[in-house]
């Protein structure tokens, strides 16, 4: 056995590989400066790209809210529009992606508030609007300084120079010349209509505000009086004080004669006056077959009263208290009142059943108030109105349009469908919160000299002594709704706004399909007669290893910045993207994305090896003719190469992923290196020249490949491939 030479006399490594391959690749000591030396180079911004980008491509960043940090969700995300922009930027496309944040007013305002009283016992009546403002807009800096140093730490290639924030004053106009848009055609009213209550936030939300939580209820059947000829159930029997009718299915034999005959009941020390109605939409297999209609506290029952003219009697207030005048349930809190009808309905023998169902709580996201549905003035979109400037179309026909005729596509394509269901069934759209912070309606009033109330609406406020604003503040998806072209300067027709609109995607979670992405639908369709974006992709939930949704009662989290920290942001990218693919929820733990920095190191070794292998070699000096086993070797990996670039214009990253990983280590390290040693060391000179030729091609163009999915560790070895004029691996061709 050849005796081991000492380490002064190894061959390996050759003195032209540069010093820090001679350890493990680092993250922790190279991302930061990647990332500068981007943002130095102007590359993000599509001004400064090469002449060769010639078509636009553009996307907005979700703006994420200013409440906190980001989550795994938040860097799933930036990853995916990162590896679309990436890719885009490659192959020629005049690339903007504009980078925002979202001032999210419910929940900054709800964030600050709960910070303060527990700090100081006020509350925001004991502050004032102005000082409460101005603590939430300090603390909205704040988080937003922390969120665009966390986008930074992912590698998104966001162009700063763009950043928006939906409560700047760019995109305050953009609110407010909308709004006046809308009321002058009268699409926005002021209405007395049932909303989602929030009792301990005391404010209106949107349904996307509401959280559902499983638990066990009561179902109660009974009538409301002996003389009374139908039973009906429900599980709020507090809310019965205020039913003005009975809606029975018009077919069903059992309750026609009973149709339009009305009944002066007591009911649980309370008079009421019962009409009964035919409506279509009852179910008469469900139940008793009888639904009795509480127009003020439900939705559903407010559109039956509206069918047949019944009466709106409120029972219950803002403080989730019965305000009704009777003795029995005056000022009782809706749970106590439930328990007192309840003991009632025994007492008198009108109770007929009582049993435990399955029934889902419905509380506020952000204050864990239990809503309450409510008959409140309020402002609201009107859905339906035909518009004469679009056409005599429904704001509700012009979001259908989008995707049915217009061409939106939406991947995967089984969210069409959840798209088109929840259009189709829309209701008016209320946009007016009982808060402080966020965009204040651009409506005032006041009462003339001769005692008539006038109400202005416009972009600016009105001339003249008098004036007071209205209190309330916009729903935060108004202002969002508007972001493809509120961040490109509209109401002004700016050369991005010419340029860059419609957006080419949006990228978001499925989550909030029927939210924000059916509202940017609705707000450009009507602002500009054209579609927001011609394709939408979503990702899903970023689950843990175990499936479950992370979830601070879980203790579950795992910091996407901390992960990045330790292994580096490629390996987050990487463990997020492979294999999950559109719509599809992603697992991740550390011990995977621990598995991608090895991956990360893995390239960094092959790079050590194949130029070590290749001293004198470059890739810009003339090469004619491969071997017989490079040319077949070459041949496989070109149709890598093709089969890759048609499905990374088919949004398939995760499979794009999969197989380049697969590759470089499977094939190039464990395969193609290994056979390489014998040929460098007794192979002939020709097949040595192919065989050097054959590695740094497979390199470079693996380099290219992976950008996308790895910018840091491809970006931190490109700077030393033999390549003569290269440039920046961020803008350098994507492989052909």
């Amino acid at each position: 056995m050849e005796p081991k030479k000492p380490p002064s006399q190894q061959p390996y490594p050759p003195a032209n590989i540069p010093a820090k391959f001679l350890k493990p690749y680092d993250p922790a000591s190279t991302e930061d400066g990647i990332y500068k030396a981007w943002i130095d180079s102007g590359y993000f911004n599509p001004d400064n790209l090469p002449a060769r980008h010639k078509e636009p491509f553009s996307i907005v960043l979700p703006p994420p809210n200013v409440t906190g940090i980001l989550h795994m969700g938040s860097a799933f995300m930036i990853a995916i529009e990162d590896i679309m922009v990436r890719y885009k930027r490659m192959r020629g496309f005049k690339t903007l992606w504009i980078p925002g944040t979202d001032h999210a007013a419910i929940a900054t305002q709800s964030k600050v508030e709960g910070d303060i009283y527990k700090k100081e016992g006020k509350r925001r009546q004991d502050l004032g609007r102005e000082e409460l403002v101005r603590r939430i807009e300090a603390f909205a800096k704040e988080s937003h300084d922390s969120i665009v140093n966390q986008i930074r730490k992912v590698g998104a290639s966001v162009d700063w120079s763009r950043e928006a924030y939906t409560l700047d004053e760019k995109r305050s106009l953009a609110v407010r010349t909308v709004f006046k848009m809308m009321n002058d055609e009268g699409l926005i009213y002021r209405g007395y209509r049932v909303v989602n209550w929030d009792p301990k936030g005391q404010t209106t939300i949107s349904d996307d505000e509401i959280v559902y939580t499983e638990g066990k209820g009561k179902l109660y059947t009974f009538k409301y009086s002996k003389d009374f000829p139908i039973s009906i159930a429900t599980t709020r029997p507090e809310t019965k004080v205020g039913d003005t009718g009975v809606a029975v299915h018009p077919d069903d034999p059992r309750y026609q004669q009973y149709i339009g005959k009305e009944f002066d009941i007591e009911f649980a020390g309370e008079k009421i006056h019962i009409k009964v109605v035919g409506d279509n939409e009852v179910n008469p297999e469900f139940g008793t077959g009888a639904v009795g209609v509480t127009p003020a506290h439900s939705h559903v029952d407010y559109e039956i009263s509206q069918r047949h003219g019944l009466p709106i009697v409120p029972v219950i207030n803002e403080y989730a208290k019965m305000s009704v005048t009777g003795p029995m349930l005056a000022g009782k809190k809706t749970t106590d009142a439930r328990e007192t009808v309840v003991a009632w309905l025994k007492d008198q023998g009108l109770l007929e059943k009582e049993e435990e169902i399955p029934q889902n709580m419905s509380t506020a996201e952000r204050t864990g108030g239990i809503v309450e549905p409510l008959p409140k003035l309020q402002w609201f979109v009107n859905v339906n109105k035909k518009i004469p400037s679009r056409g005599n179309r429904s704001l509700k026909e012009l979001m259908l349009d989008a995707v049915t005729k217009d061409g939106i596509k939406i991947i995967p394509e089984n969210f069409e469908r959840v798209y088109m269901h929840w259009i189709s069934n829309l209701r008016d759209w209320c946009i007016s919160r009982q808060i402080w912070f966020g965009h204040r309606v651009p409506v005032w009033y006041r009462t003339d000299a001769s005692g008539k109330d006038e109400l202005y609406c416009g972009v600016t406020p009105p001339s003249g002594e008098g004036w007071t604003q209205d209190e309330d503040t916009l729903d935060t998806w108004f202002s969002s709704g508007l972001w493809t072209f509120s961040t490109l300067g509209w109401p002004e027709e700016t050369a991005d706004f010419k340029t860059f609109h419609p957006t080419a995607v949006l990228e978001t979670g499925y989550d909030i399909l029927p939210f924000w992405v059916a509202r940017m639908i609705l707000m450009s369709q009507y602002v500009l007669g054209t579609v927001p974006f011609k394709t939408v992709y979503f990702h899903g939930i970023v689950r843990d290893e175990k499936g479950r949704k992370i979830s601070k009662s879980l203790g579950n989290n795992i910091d996407p910045v901390d992960m990045a920290m330790k292994y580096g942001a490629d390996a987050v990218r990487m463990g997020l993207i492979v294999g999950t693919g559109p719509g599809s929820d992603s697992k991740i733990s550390e011990n995977k994305i621990k598995g991608y920095k090895n991956f990360a190191n893995k390239i960094w070794n092959i790079t050590r090896f194949v130029l070590s292998s290749t001293e004198g070699v470059s890739l810009d000096r003339g090469f004619t003719e491969w071997s017989a086993d490079d040319a077949k070797i070459m041949s496989n990996f070109s149709a890598l190469l093709v089969e890759v670039t048609k499905e990374m214009d088919e949004f398939k990253y995760h499979i794009v992923a999969e197989k380049l990983y697969g590759y470089v280590w499977r094939e190039f390290a464990d395969v193609i290196l290994e056979a390489s040693k014998k040929v460098l060391a007794e192979g002939s000179d020709a097949d040595k020249i192919s065989r050097k030729q054959l590695l740094l091609h497979i390199l470079e163009k693996s380099l290219r490949a992976l950008h996308p999915f790895a910018p840091f560790v491809t970006e931190e070895i490109w700077k030393d491939m033999p390549i003569a004029d290269k440039k920046p691996l961020i803008i350098e061709e994507w492989p052909r």
